[in-house]
Order: structure tokens, then sequence, then C-alpha cells
């Protein structure tokens, strides 16, 4: 990676001062949450949804289970963030076992509920473990499902990139080649798989450059709560998990508080490496914890601010 002179500077900052005192928070982030399953998980998304409303995020997604699992809880969870919050609201929306009609007439209900971000994406297998296969009458991929929501209202859409091999990929020029096809397609970024090491960011940056993609690429960062969780979520990913990782957070099985301190201080070093590196767009996957993204966000010079949301066109 070639790094600019202000990028060079912006690291001999870092080396000079304590590692995030100068940090000046002039950055656009994001968060992720997933729809909850009970009562009670639903009490916790929403605190987190209002402890980070302050800090003015760009937008806000929710996700989609497997084989469509949650489409109707993310529908509720959307329109009501959209409805009840001065937040933008981006829903994802997968080709998983759907017809086109199926998702077009979800597209439809979104933009009729105000809703003007999608994060369209290709979706994993319903049964974990087999290959994936289009539905019959649906979208091929994510590529031909942005086309489609293209086709239908100006969406605002997000997808995925890869900064390590898609398990589906033979190698990672597919990869590369994949998301050019749908942001050639009408998306607006790519939002990474999550990684633990900043120069695997800047790897795929660069490669990415070098194979004509101009788009803003946003690194996904989640911050590790359990080691176990994450060696699973990796091999399904494809994601590397460098030894140290492990080495951290041993010891702390029964300490869910330190655990947390821990978690936070590793996801904020990632980003301030990022930072050196010319980084300025993050999205967090929060696992519906907002006191852990957060916390990196305070560190990044993140303050809270009144969000905007455009109005609706």
């Amino acid at each position: 990676m070639t790094l600019s002179v202000n990028q060079l500077e912006e690291a001999r900052r870092a080396l000079d001062a304590p590692l995030y005192a100068d940090v000046a928070g002039d950055m656009a982030v994001s968060f992720e949450f997933f729809p909850p399953k009970t009562e009670k998980m639903d009490e916790q998304l929403w605190a987190s949804v209002r402890t980070l409303e302050p800090l003015g995020p760009r937008f806000v997604s929710v996700t989609y289970g497997a084989g469509g699992s949650t489409r109707e809880r993310t529908h509720a969870t959307v329109a009501r963030i959209q409805r009840e919050t001065l937040l933008a609201a981006a829903a994802h929306l997968t080709c998983v076992e759907a017809t086109r009609d199926e998702i077009d007439g979800i597209a439809q209900e979104y933009w009729a509920a105000g809703v003007r971000h999608i994060v369209a994406l290709r979706g994993d297998p319903p049964v974990a473990g087999t290959r994936y296969a289009a539905h019959p009458g649906g979208y091929e991929n994510a590529a031909a499902l942005v086309a489609g929501l293209k086709r239908l209202h100006p969406f605002e859409l997000s997808v995925a990139a890869y900064p390590e091999r898609h398990p589906d990929s033979g190698h990672a020029r597919a990869d590369l080649d994949n998301l050019k096809r749908k942001l050639d397609a009408g998306a607006t970024r790519g939002i990474t798989q999550f990684f633990f090491e900043a120069e695997t960011f800047f790897r795929f940056r660069d490669a990415a450059a070098a194979a004509g993609i101009d788009a803003d690429l946003v690194p996904g960062i989640m911050p590790v709560m359990n080691v176990a969780s994450v060696l699973r979520m990796s091999a399904m990913t494809g994601t590397a998990v460098p030894g140290w990782l492990g080495r951290l957070f041993e010891g702390l099985d029964e300490r869910p508080e330190a655990r947390q301190l821990v978690a936070a201080t590793v996801a904020a070093e990632l980003c301030r490496k990022l930072y050196a590196g010319g980084v300025r767009q993050f999205h967090f996957y929060t696992l519906n914890r907002a006191e852990l993204a957060y916390a990196i966000c305070h560190l990044l010079g993140v303050r809270p601010r009144a969000p905007v949301r455009e109005a609706a066109a």
C-alpha cells in the first residue's frame, strides 16, 4: 500500500501522542443491528438504537436471516426505526427462497414506508453447509438484485465486499469481479465482511483500485465478545483469525465486563490503524450491544450530535 504524505503525517502523530488523543472525529459511521426474537431482546435492541442515535450515523441497517427467516421481523424493525427515530434505516434484502415478484413486493413496501436504502445481498443457503442455489424465478445473485431494485426506485444500495476470499469463490479475482458487477449494476458502496488486521483491508483496497473499482469501500468492524462464536463465523465466511486474538481473551470466559473492555480496545485499535491509513468511513456490526460501538466511536473522536434525516422522496 502506498501512503500519501498526509497519511504518513497521521501515522507519525499516532506514534507521538497517546493513540486516540488527537483523532479528529472526521469520519462517517453506520451501525448494523439484528431483529429481536423475544420481548427482552426487543428492549435491548431499542436501548441500543437510542444509545447510538445521538452519534449521528449515516444510516443503521437491520439484518435478514438465512432463507428469509426474519423477513417480517426485519421489516417491522426497519419500519419502526424509520418511523420513530431521526435515523436513516437501511433494510437487508437477499435473493434466498423468494421469487423476483416477492422480493420486488418487499422492496415496494419499504419504499412506501419511507425506507430509501437497502443492503442488497445474495444471502446464505437456508440450510447451513449446503451449496447456494438460486430460487426458481428469483434473482440469481446480488448483481441481478441490485439491477432489479434500481428498476423499481432510485434506492441507495450497499452491497457486501470480501477482503478475504468468499468461500464460494475460486479465487480473490472472482470476488473483485463480482463486486464490480454489483457496483456497475447501481450499488453505491461495498461494506466489507469483518476482518481482524488492518493490512487485510489495505491489501483489498489496493487490489480493488487496480481492478478499476473506485466506489467507497467501507470496513465492517465486529467487536469480539465470544472467541468461540468468532471462530465459528470465521469458518463460514473464510475470515482468518490471528493467533493473538485468542490469547488476548484467554481467562475471560467468566468475566464479561473485562471481556467487553478488551473487545472495545481491540476493535478501537483496528479502527485507529485504518484511520491512519486514510479510512474515514466505518460500519459497526453491533450485535445489538451499543456500549461497545459507542466506546469505540468515542475513542475515535465521534461525539453526540443531532442526527439529520433527508426528507423522503
